[in-house]
């Protein structure tokens, strides 16, 4: 690894967790999560009655409702709006960390952010908290799916038929990439961030086996349990994944993986269902479905910006880099060994690009 991350993050982002979540939380997955930190200050959360959302498969979910936060002011013109869709498992509360301090991924004064739940997770509808569809009745649904909902959101809610940009890590980074392909004349920039607009043959494996190991753990029953059962494997899968081997070597002591990571996986309070319909929407994420990413790519309006993480284990970035290279757009590839979490570590680094991107 040629770039190390610094090891200050590492001692400033373990800090902000409570112990024991401070090795991985919660996979790490939801990078915005894992910066999260009690000063900076959420928005109220509030929440947009879609009614029945029907899905690319032909299914509906009903009585279904989408979550989100914003922050900043909507200037007159309405032309500052900055939408940030969550990202596996996060939530619209998370992304206040990436607004303030430091460590901000872009200076948000100027905006109107718009953070938006994506289906699945806990907060917009979800197995986990549906009445009329709860637990294993809930449909399966996928990227293009949240797309779908976040668009009628923005459009029905917020009546607005254009954004300045869309940003989103990670899931929301595969987000991005359906949006721009989808709703091409949408917004004016797209920054997917460590996404993919097509799953390799690695992510393929990886993913499923998580999802296999949910679908093992005891007490699973199908997707019909009464209590959360604990994800034990699924979670160690996934923080394996988050940051490189030598990352993990380099800034975890065998002590701190043995009594703390390990003893703590199970316990992180994730419900088994929403991670599993999230997974199966990312095991779906294809751009260039019945096509090809060269004919999805002519459909792209965006000025976009491409950052994706040389040694990500979770989301190869092949795809991502390929695409952009398809749209003529600018990248970033970091090569530092914080893996997934990369864009946070070298936060400095992609900062301006974000910025200048926002501001052309």
């Amino acid at each position: 690894m040629i770039a190390p991350c610094n090891p200050r993050v590492w001692v400033n982002l373990r800090d902000r967790l409570p112990h024991p979540f401070r090795l991985a939380a919660a996979s790490l997955f939801l990078v915005s999560a894992f910066i999260a930190t009690p000063a900076a200050a959420a928005s109220p959360q509030q929440y947009y009655d879609l009614g029945k959302l029907r899905l690319e498969s032909g299914r509906v979910i009903d009585d279904c409702r989408i979550g989100f936060r914003t922050f900043g002011t909507l200037n007159r013109a309405r032309s500052n709006v900055v939408v940030i869709p969550s990202a596996f498992n996060g939530e619209s509360a998370d992304v206040a960390a990436w607004l303030h301090g430091k460590d901000a991924l872009f200076d948000a004064s100027q905006y109107f952010v718009i953070a938006v739940d994506a289906l699945g997770n806990s907060v917009s509808c979800s197995p986990s908290n549906s009445r009329l569809q709860r637990g294993a009745s809930f449909p399966w649904f996928s990227i293009d799916d949240m797309v779908n909902a976040e668009h009628r959101l923005l459009l029905e809610h917020f009546q607005l038929a254009h954004v300045h940009a869309i940003i989103g890590l990670s899931m929301g980074g595969m987000q991005t990439f359906s949006w721009m392909v989808r709703y091409p004349a949408f917004t004016d920039v797209a920054i997917p961030i460590v996404g993919s607009p097509q799953l390799t043959s690695y992510d393929i494996l990886l993913w499923d086996a998580i999802d296999r190991a949910i679908v093992d753990a005891p007490g699973y029953d199908r997707g019909f349990y009464r209590r959360a059962p604990p994800i034990v494997t699924a979670q160690l899968i996934s923080d394996l994944h988050v940051f490189t081997p030598e990352y993990w070597v380099d800034h975890a002591s065998r002590a701190q993986i043995s009594q703390e990571l390990i003893p703590s996986a199970g316990r992180r309070g994730f419900d088994a269902n929403d991670w599993r319909w999230q997974i199966h929407a990312m095991l779906q994420q294809n751009v260039a479905v019945g096509s090809t990413l060269a004919r999805a790519a002519k459909h792209v309006r965006a000025r976009v910006l491409v950052i994706s993480s040389r040694y990500d284990l979770m989301v190869n970035p092949g795809p991502a880099l390929d695409f952009a290279r398809l749209l003529h757009a600018r990248t970033i590839l970091l090569h530092g060994d914080c893996g997934h979490i990369a864009p946070i570590c070298e936060a400095a680094r992609i900062r301006p690009a974000i910025e200048a991107t926002l501001a052309q």
